[in-house]
């Protein structure tokens, strides 16, 4: 024997709950495929910027200490206009090397047996260096030395180890090299700030 299966329609509120439940669905879901859009946008300006204008560097090796040290992470700013004294990073042999900007082109260095730098026969008082710090390191140019035009000469802050524009190897960098000029510590929190 069949037995009678007992079937009502539903109510008119149970369909309006129905209705009600599926428009909120769909809503819910285009304003998730909306945000998920504004975050995937947002994320590859954030890349763009960080790559074409503000670059992010971790520091490798100890030729800067003091100044940054090994596992330092910064931010530099993409420029074409250098100072005595800023931090630069610029593109060498695959790698990318963090330095000081020493002589600007045109300028006469010079280095004595100390390791004292003379910028055209002035003696520059370097404050960043650690105490005792001053040597001649790896040099092998002839001083006094011209910065050629559209270079800058460069060398790290701990000069015993450091291998910059003293050494041919290197020699003045181009702007064609430079990354960008060091400007902000972001890493670790504890040395938060401006890099000097």
């Amino acid at each position: 024997m069949e037995q009678e299966q007992n079937y009502s329609p539903p109510t008119r509120e149970q369909l309006e709950r129905e209705l009600e439940r599926v428009k909120y669905r769909k809503g819910y879901l285009k304003a998730l495929r909306g945000t998920v859009a504004i975050l995937v946008v947002v994320a590859a300006v954030a890349v763009l910027a960080a790559t074409m204008m503000f670059p992010v560097l971790r520091i490798y090796g100890n030729s800067m200490t003091p100044t940054l040290e090994e596992g330092n992470i910064v931010a530099a700013l993409k420029s074409t206009n250098y100072e005595r004294g800023d931090l630069i990073a610029f593109y060498y042999n695959n790698k990318i090397l963090v330095k000081r900007v020493i002589a600007l082109p045109g300028e006469w260095v010079n280095i004595d047996d100390k390791g004292r730098v003379y910028i055209n026969d002035i003696l520059q008082e370097e404050e960043y260096l650690a105490e005792g710090e001053k040597d001649m390191g790896e040099c092998d140019i002839e001083l006094p030395y011209q910065v050629p035009e559209g270079r800058v000469f460069v060398m790290g802050d701990h000069r015993s180890v450091s291998i910059d524009s003293r050494s041919s190897t290197i020699g003045c960098v181009s702007e064609e090299q430079v990354v960008g000029r060091l400007l902000f510590k972001i890493w670790p929190f504890t040395g938060i700030g401006p890099v000097r």
